[in-house]
């Protein structure tokens, strides 16, 4: 099951939508839906996460936490709207655009892909276009 929360004044007006673009995402690379969680926040409640979780001392636009048990796939996902706005002006993307790009991201990360090289980027950014395409709205 994959549900959305909020901690922000944002709201996703159209939730299934999203939803069921990464449930057809999941399946498609041929996992189950466990429990996913989407929690869309601001740049100082992730920062926050980050510093807590990663001991990490900056902004991100998202962070994900794991708890996939082989094919069924689960974890937590944070969202910095505050984040997401920002890199939709650097990116000259829309806002609706760049959030389902992360949403896309973070599903990835719970697939197993990373980022972490310049080889993985790679491969998780082809994989982020390809969905983004598919999706398109």
């Amino acid at each position: 099951m994959i549900k959305l929360f909020y901690i922000s004044d944002f709201k996703i007006k159209n939730e299934s939508f999203f939803i069921q673009e990464i449930c057809i995402l999941l399946n498609n690379e041929g996992m189950y839906i466990g429990n996913i969680n989407y929690v869309f926040c601001n740049d100082n409640y992730l920062l926050d996460m980050n510093e807590k979780y990663l001991q990490k001392d900056f902004y991100t636009d998202v962070l994900s936490f794991n708890y996939s048990i082989k094919k069924w796939i689960s974890g937590d996902i944070f969202i910095s709207i505050d984040r997401v706005f920002e890199n939709s002006k650097i990116w000259n993307q829309s806002f609706m655009v760049e959030i389902k790009r992360v949403m896309i991201h973070a599903a990835l990360h719970l697939l197993g892909y990373d980022d972490q090289n310049k080889v993985d980027r790679k491969i998780m950014k082809k994989k982020e276009n390809f969905y983004l395409n598919f999706f398109q709205f």
